[in-house]
């Protein structure tokens, strides 16, 4: 098993091991899967190797894997318009593609190793329960609130501005249950490439989510609202 959970600056991406690619880069485990490459039990397989074995493209598999490294810069300029374009494609996007494959992974890691004291047992349960807040929550940004905001917000903008301050705050609640049920996102000594990879991609929907909310909480949503409001904080420990 494939114990190294960082890549190799050194190395060609090419030459890494599936299971290294796998913890290191989080939404790799999808693209895996769907090409059928085990980045678990072979985990030790170079993507070369295995890519060659299966007879895939490597140089469309590499460019498939650069698309996962994400710009986290942004806009310059706070305008409106283009930081919520900039959510929108950064972490509302991210979330819907980031969150089944957890759930996916959780369901594995807690079927498969049920027996191990550190099991992270209700796991997947609690990311169904934030994936259904999630998509709740942006569906209201994405055909309420911020339309409104582009097309030149009312005055009456700050209530539903006031909604998602709310509910902001029970995705830091959520996220903490998610960081004390995964131990932190710290695996077990021994721990297989899917459970590594399940708290890799926990520790990238942790700061992801957190991202996201303090970009609206304090470069969107001020521009619209009185100072006080501003000053309500994002709700997030910062795990």
């Amino acid at each position: 098993m494939d114990t190294v959970d960082t890549l190799a600056p050194d190395t060609p991406l090419a030459d890494q091991s599936l299971g290294q690619i796998a913890v290191a880069l989080p939404g790799a485990t999808a693209l895996f899967r769907r090409l059928k490459l085990d980045f678990c039990c072979g985990g030790q397989v170079s993507l070369r190797a295995a890519s060659e074995a299966r007879g895939l493209d490597l140089p469309a598999l590499l460019q498939d894997l650069a698309k996962l490294e994400r710009d986290d810069q942004p806009p310059a300029e706070s305008q409106p318009g283009a930081l919520i374009d900039h959510i929108l494609q950064r972490y509302h996007q991210v979330h819907r593609e980031q969150l089944p494959e957890l759930i996916r992974m959780a369901r594995r890691v807690e079927a498969v190793h049920r027996d191990h004291p550190q099991v992270p047992t209700g796991l997947a349960a609690h990311l169904e329960t934030m994936e259904a807040e999630l998509l709740e929550h942006m569906a209201k940004e994405e055909t309420v609130l911020f339309p409104m905001i582009k097309a030149g917000p009312p005055p009456f903008v700050v209530h539903p501005i006031g909604v998602m301050r709310e509910e902001h705050l029970q995705h830091g609640e959520a996220l903490e249950r998610l960081m004390a049920l995964s131990q932190d996102a710290r695996p077990p000594a021994g721990a297989c490439n899917t459970w590594r990879a399940l708290y890799a991609g926990i520790i990238q929907l942790s700061d992801d989510l957190i991202q996201h909310i303090h970009l609206e909480n304090n470069l969107l949503f001020p521009q619209f609202e009185p100072a006080s409001a501003a000053a309500a904080g994002c709700g997030c420990s910062g795990h």
